[in-house]
């Protein structure tokens, strides 16, 4: 972690949300964060802070149900391809089924029409053969 960025890294918030983040999104999280270290990194400690830090540390819903929501949403922008990319690798890593992810984007073709869902779909797609060549790999 880039010290720019977390310059009192004993700060309890960004700690749990630092936490959160790598439980989350491992690697992907981090270079997201990272990339933000020479532009913006005071944007980079509100991204763990808030989003990480204080909303998805609630106990109210699992990180499963929270990914879901995340997914559903970032689909029905239509405009965040590579957030939803990192969404559905976290949407995975906490436990949500490939089936999963494929019917909450296409439950997105109602709500959001068929041109968010389907860029939905090609971006999951992405993401499963990212996945299925590390997989090869190991």
């Amino acid at each position: 972690m880039n010290q720019s960025i977390a310059p009192n890294r004993e700060n309890e918030r960004f700690q749990r949300g630092w936490d959160k983040l790598r439980e989350i999104d491992g690697e992907a999280g981090e270079r997201v964060v990272e990339a933000l270290a020479d532009i913006a990194p005071d944007f980079a400690r509100y991204l763990i802070e808030f989003p990480f830090g204080d909303i998805y540390s609630r106990p109210q819903l699992d990180l499963k149900s929270r990914e879901i929501a995340v997914v559903a949403a970032l689909t029905a922008l239509g405009n965040a391809a590579p957030q939803l990319k990192v969404h559905i690798h976290g949407a995975l890593n906490v436990g949500c089924s490939r089936e999963e992810v494929i019917e909450v984007v296409m439950q997105m073709a109602v709500y959001a029409g068929f041109p968010a869902a389907l860029n939905g779909l090609f971006a999951a797609r992405e993401v499963f053969a990212e996945r299925d060549a590390a997989e090869a790999v190991e």
